[in-house]
């Protein structure tokens, strides 16, 4: 038997982590290399250890598993990477399938699924949950027009995107500008210009709208 696939977890939930983990490494084929438990740890763990696969939660604290996968696909292009879900977020299936993800499963899926995915990703394969797949079907049979949030998140730049999910979270100003490295005044900023892209007044209707577009947890 050849090396085997080497694979990194990104969920913040331990118990699901852990049970992943655990089903993955029954395989013989399958080795799980490292996990991170926020979008940013993911990326940083991805540059230092190279997996073959990242399965990444979209719903995660600090930076969402959209941007993360966008940034590991980035700078990692051989990386396959795998979408694990609560939800069928179908406004960001197709963002994602562009950005080059190699299949988008629902937590509910059973555990030969995932080991399927996993090996159509190593040949190149996509794999879709079937309800997923039905979903990307039929918006390609009658596109439906995305609702105005949609759009309206979709102006954001990568950056304002960034600092739209950490003040939604409700990290403070200061502490923003500590963890991205930058100035008060530029997250002031970047703050006014994602408040008047979006439509909304206050921080408050920011994190309705984050909760809406499915990108922050309101558990956490």
């Amino acid at each position: 038997m050849g090396k085997p696939i080497r694979i990194m977890l990104a969920d913040d939930h331990t118990i699901v982590r852990q049970g992943l983990a655990r089903l993955l490494e029954d395989q013989p084929d399958l080795k799980v290399i490292g996990e991170a438990v926020n979008g940013r740890m993911a990326v940083d763990k991805a540059l230092e250890l190279k997996p073959d696969i990242a399965i990444i939660d979209i719903a995660m604290p600090l930076m969402n598993g959209i941007e993360a996968a966008k940034r590991i696909k980035k700078h990692l292009p051989k990386t396959k990477i795998l979408i694990l879900s609560m939800y069928s977020h179908e406004h960001y299936i197709h963002e994602l399938l562009e950005a080059g993800i190699s299949g988008y499963l629902l937590k509910d899926s059973s555990g030969r699924d995932i080991i399927s995915a996993i090996h159509a990703a190593m040949k190149d394969e996509t794999f879709l949950s079937p309800s997923i797949s039905k979903m990307v079907v039929d918006t390609y049979l009658s596109p439906r027009k995305s609702s105005s949030k949609e759009e309206r998140f979709k102006q954001l730049s990568n950056r304002e995107r960034e600092v739209f999910q950490l003040i939604a979270e409700g990290h403070s100003t200061r502490k923003i500008a500590d963890m991205l490295y930058v100035s008060v005044s530029t997250v002031k900023s970047h703050r006014a210009k994602i408040m008047e892209k979006i439509g909304v007044d206050n921080p408050i209707q920011l994190v309705h709208f984050a909760i809406q577009l499915g990108l922050v947890d309101p558990d956490l």
